[in-house]
């Protein structure tokens, strides 16, 4: 028992040791990396919580070079983001630099070509999430509709496999269960939604 403890112990004093040199390091050359991934993105990006604080905006910033910008596997975008990340009109999408964590779930989709995509601080955005922001014209198929924004407030969460259609307003707090298919505006926030159509199913 007393071996399996100073196991444990010991394991997390060099984990720690580890990661407290490797955070010393990068405070050295933190304006370096910047200064290099700002050829890649805008600088605006390059901030906030895991860049400050963490290593994950290093790495996601160094895979995206990589997948989109050096192998083009996916378009470049002016921020760091998963391969699997679809994002139709950049300039039309507007988020925090904290929550950039948002654009590494794998499978999702910004479409907002016509319209623009508000995504409230604090949000939390799940796998395989499509935001839409026009539809199909039905008398046109090759056409779409005009576009309609689409705001998420602060400190949501969009669960995995959500469809967000357009024109949808959601307040702060909003919590969308997985799966669902939100046609209409939720403001007030302060709700769970859930079904297809999304309907609430709880106050918070």
């Amino acid at each position: 028992m007393e071996r399996c403890w100073f196991n444990h112990f010991f394991y997390n004093w060099v984990f720690m040791s580890i990661k407290k040199t490797l955070k010393s390091i990068l405070d050295i050359f933190r304006p370096l990396l910047i200064v290099f991934f700002s050829i890649f993105f805008d600088r605006k990006y390059l901030t906030g919580r895991h860049f400050d604080k963490g290593f994950n905006g290093y790495r996601w910033s160094i895979r995206a070079i990589w997948t989109r910008n050096i192998l083009r596997l996916a378009p470049p975008l002016p921020f760091p983001a998963g391969l699997n990340v679809i994002v139709s009109n950049p300039q039309n999408l507007s988020f925090h630099p904290d929550d950039l964590n948002n654009f590494q779930s794998p499978g999702t989709y910004f479409q907002n070509f016509k319209g623009k995509i508000e995504i409230g601080r604090g949000t939390y955005i799940a796998p395989n999430v499509g935001i839409i922001t026009a539809n199909h014209d039905f008398n046109s198929l090759d056409g779409h509709t005009e576009g309609e924004n689409v705001v998420i407030g602060d400190q949501s969460w969009i669960g995995m496999n959500v469809v967000l259609l357009p024109g949808v307003v959601l307040g702060k707090k909003t919590i969308v269960a997985a799966g669902a298919v939100v046609t209409k505006s939720y403001p007030d926030g302060n709700v769970v939604l859930a079904g297809i159509p999304a309907k609430p199913i709880k106050n918070l």
